[in-house]
């Protein structure tokens, strides 16, 4: 079943640990390809020093002030498209990036596996037809560490413990 403006109304710090096991599915050329999530981290409103709304919004960010249920798509080093899902009230910059899906390890490399670009970026998560996320029920446990790559933020940021990992 796919996830509902109710999922996504809850806050990134919720919607982080409930997004793994969802499927993350895409519509390639009429070929519908679907995928476990298996990591997630959390980046919460202008408070966050580590998420990209920390310096209000932009024309890159307008889509985290949002309601949840949509895209956030962006380029990370010039190189990677990093998929991240916003979530929570609009107004309140939220989202979660996902991490990883069961086959590919790692954001850069799950957005080049399903061929997910900035074209993608505020695509309506709830009622797309190239990009959704669905729930069948599967809970699976899960550890807790600290956000990578986010040396730029304050300490207590960094220290968070808001990245969320499937156990194996």
């Amino acid at each position: 079943m796919r996830l509902t403006k109710k999922f996504y109304a809850k806050t990134a710090i919720e919607c982080a640990s409930l997004l793994l096991g969802k499927l993350l599915c895409r519509n390639l050329n009429g070929k519908i390809l679907k995928y476990r999530i298996t990591e997630t981290e959390i980046y919460f409103g202008e408070e966050d020093s580590a998420c990209h709304a920390s310096k209000g919004k932009t024309e890159r960010t307008k889509i985290m002030y949002e309601a949840g249920g949509f895209a956030y798509i962006y380029l990370c080093y010039g190189i990677h498209n990093l998929l991240n899902v916003v979530t929570g009230e609009k107004d309140h910059p939220e989202a979660v990036l996902i991490r990883g899906i069961e086959c590919a390890d790692g954001p850069g490399k799950l957005t080049k596996f399903l061929k997910i670009d900035r074209t993608l970026n505020a695509e309506n998560l709830m009622t797309s037809k190239n990009l959704w996320l669905e729930d069948d029920g599967y809970s699976p446990k899960y550890k807790t560490s600290t956000r990578i790559g986010i040396d730029y933020a304050n300490e207590e940021d960094r220290n968070k413990l808001w990245r969320y990992i499937v156990c194996s």
